[in-house]
């Protein structure tokens, strides 16, 4: 049985970006609750100011020279 909800236009529209071919908005809601929100889902959303981009990088780029480091201990 469906229901009816309401969501904002901003929500919509986020909604929209990420709808794949064939896919009802049910769809995309499940996929995005069942599987997490991935950064790309949202890129050029403007949901996430530039500064705020710019920081998960640096954090992204910071992990992944921390486990470069780990991994050359481990096997070196």
């Amino acid at each position: 049985m469906a229901k009816n909800i309401a969501v904002s236009d901003d929500v919509y529209e986020l909604l929209r970006r990420v709808k794949l071919p064939g896919e009802s908005f049910s769809d995309v809601i499940r996929r995005g609750l069942k599987h997490g929100t991935r950064l790309s889902d949202i890129r050029g959303s403007r949901t996430i100011s530039k500064e705020d981009w710019a920081k998960v990088r640096r954090t992204i780029r910071d992990s992944e020279a921390v486990t470069q480091k780990k991994l050359e201990k481990m096997y070196h």
